[in-house]
């Protein structure tokens, strides 16, 4: 670590790893988290593992097993539309103060990381893209600018990231995300509203489609 990087205690090191391992997809639902082997491969003591795991269980994207190990989530059909019913309620709220409380700065920031996705998305990779289009919804919940709104949706965060790597069609994901930032642009905060609602649809029916696949791959 360079003088210059914040320090990173090192149970949180391990959360934001394994927790990108399974936004990524590299950790696939049902995959077991042993405390053991993770403190092995990521060369640190049992304890902050199980303080990461701790963490991302609390996140929602972690199941607890007995005694000293875990598994990654396996998100049922019910649990996608629970969380769809919670992230559309923030989202809508979210598009639209954004609109609201826009400001040249954070427009032209948000402008860089939808470039960023689509320059991804034009090269194919997926796994630049879905990152980039959840910091595209960070940003935009930093735009929006409540305190309180942020403090309600980081408890469901993590998941909305894995939501949004469901994607299969990067190309879809951009343009959607290419709608809601020129409702923002202009300050329409209707219309950014109308347009978050069914991109969080969107969200649901690729995790649908992806889950289902999945289930057919091991037939």
């Amino acid at each position: 670590m360079s003088a210059d990087q914040p320090f990173e205690p090192e149970a949180d090191r391990v959360a934001r790893i394994v927790r990108e391992q399974i936004i990524d997809g590299d950790r696939a639902p049902g995959d077991r988290l042993v405390e053991r082997d993770l403190a092995a491969e990521l060369g640190v003591s049992r304890v902050p593992v199980r303080d990461a795991l701790k963490v991302l269980i609390a996140e929602g994207l972690v199941t607890p097993r007995p005694r000293t190990w875990a598994v990654v989530r396996t998100f049922t059909d019910a649990d996608v539309d629970d969380l769809i019913e919670v992230r559309s309620a923030l989202e809508t709220l979210t598009f639209r103060l954004a609109a609201d409380r826009r400001t040249p700065d954070a427009v032209a920031a948000l402008e860089a990381v939808l470039d960023r996705e689509a320059r991804a998305a034009r090269e194919h990779d997926a796994k630049a893209a879905h990152r980039a289009g959840a910091d595209f919804h960070e940003l935009v919940a930093t735009t929006a600018a409540s305190p309180l709104l942020d403090e309600i949706g980081a408890l469901t965060a993590s998941r909305l990231r894995w939501l949004l790597g469901q994607h299969l069609d990067l190309q879809e994901m951009v343009d959607e995300h290419r709608a809601l930032l020129a409702a923002i642009r202009a300050g329409d905060g209707q219309e950014a509203a109308r347009l978050a609602v069914g991109h969080v649809q969107t969200s649901r029916d690729a995790a649908r489609a992806r889950r289902a696949a999945r289930g057919t791959a091991r037939h």
